[in-house]
């Protein structure tokens, strides 16, 4: 009997120590859970991803050169300087062009003809004798050279008729006479288009019927 007392008085301790240790482990456990969760609420887990945009942040400061600011100023330089050209451009860009034909071979133009309606008569200087002339042009400038030359075939007929008033009787019969008249009338009819429209564009003057009686 006094032996069981001992045994039973020796076996209470034990109790107590597994009862410390497993709260020890216990409050283990809690203390590494809250240091966790406080890790991940403060993102320290997240340390790759926050490494990774500053890296971007980085590179792209590093993305903008000095030359980029250098060219904006040299384009604003560039930009002031072609400001005394804007007028001469727009003046070019609203000028007839050349139209281009489509050819392998050098660069050719396409040619243009248009005859005036009605025929051009005129008294020859110091002599009865009448010139007449039916006279058709040349560009190789885009329609509104034809255009204009529509437009304006009263002053365009007017301009060669002063020119074929001054031809004398003699001169019908000198080499070339006809190549120098119809210049003459070209060059008269440029100036007036010139005049009207701020562009010539004939090129070329034929004549497809010249009398003289």
């Amino acid at each position: 009997m006094a032996d069981e007392t001992e045994q039973a008085a020796e076996g209470k301790p034990k109790k107590p120590i597994l009862l410390i240790a497993v709260g020890a482990l216990v409050s283990l456990l809690l203390l590494a859970g809250g240091v966790g969760t406080t890790l991940w609420a403060t993102g320290a887990f997240d340390h790759k991803a926050r490494k990774a945009a500053l890296d971007k942040l980085d590179a792209a400061d590093g993305a903008e050169p000095a030359g980029d600011g250098h060219g904006k100023e040299g384009g604003g330089h560039g930009a002031d300087a072609g400001k005394g050209k804007e007028p001469a451009k727009a003046a070019a860009a609203s000028e007839p062009k050349r139209v281009s034909k489509q050819s392998s071979e050098a660069a050719k133009f396409e040619y243009r003809y248009l005859e005036l309606e009605k025929d051009l008569l005129a008294n020859l200087t110091g002599s009865r004798k009448v010139m007449q002339l039916k006279v058709a042009i040349m560009t190789r400038y885009d329609e509104r050279v034809t255009n204009n030359v529509k437009k304006h075939e009263f002053a365009l007929r007017a301009a060669a008729l002063d020119v074929m008033r001054q031809v004398k009787a003699e001169e019908i019969d000198t080499p070339e006479f006809r190549k120098r008249l119809a210049e003459r009338i070209r060059d008269d009819m440029n100036s007036t288009l010139q005049k009207l429209e701020d562009f010539g564009g004939i090129e070329e003057i034929y004549f497809t019927s010249f009398i003289v009686q």
